[in-house]
């Protein structure tokens, strides 16, 4: 197990051999969360993606690490088995930050958001982070006060995020204005305009660009010598060939956010509705565009840890 890993924490924690054995060569390793398994798309897709996007990873140069809790354990790298519970399990839970300590305390299941993904990985020593779209501020958060965890996280935990952006359901324009706040850099990847999940473009121009991996990778480095606790945001638009324009995904959207309102459903229950009510919708067409994205963001991610860990070296 590595030495970085505290050994409080190591009682807690289950490292996949492969998992260790990477961290211990000081090799490349890519955290992948599970939330998107267990509650982000339906089965067998969910496991077909998952399986697909760890090999991605591999393809790329680096080490996957799916990241869940499984019976208080936190779980750093999954077996086949366990992949299979977290994608076919009704009771696993979806979970951020906050519900870490009671799920682990009695003994749950639970597939990690963005947020306590990256506390996961920021205890087991990985510094890169591979999604399909970052949380941020629900649209009418100025009355549901509705801001994602993963924001607070990407303030305080030193971990890089690769997504495609904040997911297009939330207001990007506060999001970018609150990890501003909190001292955030965030990237976007080879664009001058930050992405929009599904879309390429969201209309805001993206506060720093890179275009290369190995760009964002120094910016890992100089970041963290600096002292500057903290995670960074790489956006990484989705390919061009898989995106749907906002034009055209926005109108489906707000239907959803309609059809949401009208059921009453708020908190960690939204995000789930709204993408897959947006499936529905799009005749799954966002399903596609999301695990595209998905994919793509592996690719980065490895990429971005293979230079990180080169300038480590």
């Amino acid at each position: 197990m590595s030495t970085s890993i505290r050994p409080e924490v190591a009682q807690l924690l289950d490292l996949h051999p492969e998992v260790a054995a990477a961290l211990a060569a000081g090799q490349p390793v890519v955290a992948l969360e599970s939330t998107i398994i267990s509650h982000g798309m339906p089965y067998p897709q969910n496991v077909e993606m998952a399986r697909g996007v760890e090999a991605v990873v591999r393809e790329n140069g680096a080490t996957p690490a799916t990241i869940a809790v499984l019976g208080g354990r936190l779980k750093v790298g999954l077996t086949p088995e366990e992949l299979e519970l977290l994608a076919t399990d009704q009771g696993v839970q979806k979970i951020s930050t906050r519900d870490l300590p009671f799920t682990v305390a009695l003994g749950g299941h639970g597939a990690t958001t963005v947020a306590s993904t990256m506390r996961i990985t920021s205890l087991a020593g990985i510094r890169v982070f591979a999604t399909g779209g970052t949380g941020g501020v629900h649209r009418g958060a100025g009355e549901s006060m509705d801001i994602s965890a993963d924001l607070t996280e990407l303030a305080r935990t030193d971990v890089c995020v690769v997504s495609a952006g904040v997911k297009s359901i939330l207001d990007i324009g506060l999001t970018l204005e609150v990890l501003e706040t909190q001292g955030v850099p965030a990237l976007t990847l080879g664009s001058e305009e930050f992405p929009a999940f599904y879309s390429r473009q969201s209309g805001f121009p993206s506060p720093l660009t890179v275009q290369t991996e190995a760009e964002a990778a120094r910016v890992l480095h100089a970041k963290w010598t600096l002292g500057l606790t903290g995670g960074v945001l790489l956006a990484n638009p989705i390919p061009a060939e898989a995106e749907i324009p906002a034009a055209e995904i926005t109108p489906h959207i707000e239907q959803a956010l309609r059809d949401m309102d009208a059921l009453g459903l708020t908190g960690k229950a939204t995000t789930p509705y709204l993408l897959g009510r947006l499936v529905e919708i799009t005749g799954g067409r966002s399903l596609a565009a999301n695990i595209a994205l998905v994919r793509h963001n592996a690719a980065v991610a490895a990429r971005v840890a293979s230079a990180y860990a080169a300038l480590q070296s």
